[in-house]
């Protein structure tokens, strides 16, 4: 793509941590792209993806009010031509697959090189999927019988922070013996043991998060 094309790209950067918005801005403005606007939150990415239209979103899974995931939905609910290219530091197989579900035609991990980067927003604004090798790897290892279900991802983000049954039940305001149910069939879709291995490949897999 020649630079006079590149420069007739707009690009909205979205992550929570203002010097990488900087810093990506700054390779992208180098590259000849133009940033239109830069957003730390989902809220804000959804608001200004309205008002602005860039050609491209580059998107930052892990936010402060929304997930990412979340926010690329509704901007696809919203402009279902839109074109959105995830930039984040979660590689499980679980958030690649929710966020390419939820509408991204890219994804990249952080501390892969800045010449991916550029591909993948040429290779997006074309109109292709953009997935390196990795990402296609860790995809392809996916289980599909491991899916949770959004209740049985509460109860692995509570067992996680420590809680109990009772303490989940409680929280989530749900009889105790249904919070049994769900860490049983957690264990079994997940393939593990006990509770303690279940945390572990929930966060390996991206199905929990710190």
């Amino acid at each position: 793509m020649s630079t006079s094309e590149t420069q007739s790209l707009s690009v909205l950067i979205v992550d929570d941590h203002p010097i990488m918005r900087v810093g990506v801005a700054s390779i992208l403005i180098g590259a000849g792209f133009t940033v239109i606007a830069q957003a730390g939150t989902g809220t804000d990415v959804i608001r200004l993806h309205r008002q602005l239209h860039p050609d491209l979103t580059l998107m930052d899974l892990r936010l402060p009010d929304i997930s990412g995931t979340e926010a690329i939905q509704r901007i696809r609910s919203q402009d279902p031509t839109a074109k959105i290219v995830v930039l984040t530091t979660y590689e499980g197989d679980e958030d690649i697959h929710q966020a390419i579900g939820a509408g991204a035609s890219g994804y990249l991990i952080k501390g892969m090189s800045h010449k991916l980067l550029l591909k993948a927003l040429h290779q997006v604004h074309r109109g292709s999927r953009f997935l390196p090798h990795a990402v296609i790897e860790t995809l392809q290892s996916r289980i599909p019988t491991s899916h949770l279900s959004q209740r049985e991802r509460e109860v692995l983000q509570l067992m996680f922070q420590g809680m109990s049954n009772k303490e989940i039940a409680d929280a989530l305001q749900i009889k105790e013996a249904t919070v049994k149910s769900h860490v049983s069939v957690i264990l079994m879709r997940l393939d593990v043991t006990d509770r303690t291995q279940a945390v572990v490949e929930g966060l390996k897999r991206g199905l929990v998060h710190l």
